[in-house]
């Protein structure tokens, strides 16, 4: 395959990147680069995949819409997973215009591209938080998500809708995959583990929203990136079954285009997380214990069935394994004597 990756200096795309450049797949990264957090973490992360024969990095903004199709005139991709965004729900009460230069406006650009450039396969990143306000779990894709709470849930359940109409009108096979609270090495610093642990090593407290009684489905980004690496292969086609008057909204009977969660499928307590970080550093943590934020949702819960079903492929990092890994990558990277 020769797969264009956006955001390949995030924290999921340099892991994909480096997941398809060592099993001989060649990749296109895409990233601009922007000062949301330490550029120096991502310009470390491109250094591991420059080094590998096979990748070519182009430095573009996704919203610059004549530069993505110029970039697809270009290298002629095979694939496309978009992983570029402007992440985090809590961002997004500060910076709203961010959100849909990079989300909306972004993915048109590639969505644009793909339809004057076809390609095999579209996967994109969509978000657990586009469940919302819903409160039954496991989280389905088979169940309607209408509710965001916060803008980015808002503009991830927007990409799904796009998503369905470029494969509607122009026959672009798309995966939407929807993510659930990713962890591990290389994670991005605003992230609750890379908060939490440089926090306890500098002796600060850190921030426990909800008083504690936050529940997520934690997901080692190895799992994620092993089920985007599966699914590649595997485009949606329409779904002869799909009912147009009990519409199952995780696939589409007029269009290639299907849905899925990729998640551990367990919900875990934020203060067992914590508990095992405590554990792995040696310490234990100062608690400053703050109400929910706005935007925020207090549990996650996957159903991710359908993934396994098509793919074989089940997500199942502990933990105890998955933080442990976290903290060994921060301690080398930054330095740190535990």
């Amino acid at each position: 395959m020769k797969v264009l990756v956006t955001g390949s200096a995030g924290f999921i795309g340099h892991n994909l990147s480096n997941k398809l450049l060592s099993n001989g797949h060649q990749v296109i990264g895409v990233d601009n680069l922007n000062n949301y957090y330490d550029v120096n973490l991502k310009k470390a992360r491109l250094a591991r995949l420059t080094s590998q024969e096979g990748y070519v990095e182009a430095c573009v903004d996704i919203s610059d819409d004549e530069a993505i199709m110029d970039l697809f005139a270009d290298h002629k991709p095979t694939h496309v997973v978009n992983l570029a965004a402007q992440a985090g729900v809590r961002h997004s009460l500060i910076d709203p215009w961010t959100y849909t230069r990079s989300n909306i406006n972004g993915f048109l650009s590639i969505l644009e591209a793909a339809r004057k450039h076809p390609v095999e396969h579209l996967v994109f990143a969509s978000s657990s938080s586009v469940y919302g306000a819903n409160q039954h779990m496991p989280f389905s894709v088979h169940e309607s998500a209408e509710h965001p709470v916060s803008l980015y849930a808002a503009t991830k359940k927007a990409n799904e809708m796009m998503a369905h109409n470029y494969a509607h009108l122009f026959d672009i096979p798309s995966t939407g995959l929807r993510f659930f609270t990713v962890y591990g090495p290389w994670g991005r610093p605003d992230m609750a583990l890379f908060l939490f642990t440089k926090a306890i090593l500098e002796g600060r407290p850190i921030e426990v929203f909800n008083f504690g009684k936050m529940q997520r489905d934690f997901t080692y980004v190895d799992d994620i990136v092993g089920g985007v690496f599966e699914l590649l292969g595997i485009p949606p086609s329409k779904d002869e079954d799909w009912d147009p008057v009990n519409p199952d909204p995780s696939t589409s009977g007029v269009a290639p285009y299907r849905i899925l969660n990729i998640g551990n499928a367990k919900s875990e307590q934020l203060m067992r997380y914590i508990e095992v970080l405590e554990l792995k550093l040696g310490r234990e943590a100062q608690k400053d214990m703050m109400p929910i934020q706005e935007g925020d949702v207090p549990a996650t819960w996957a159903d991710a069935s359908d993934l396994t079903k098509l793919t074989g492929y089940k997500p199942d990092t502990p933990i105890e394994v998955g933080v442990g890994r976290f903290v060994d990558w921060y301690v080398e990277f930054y330095g740190v004597e535990l």
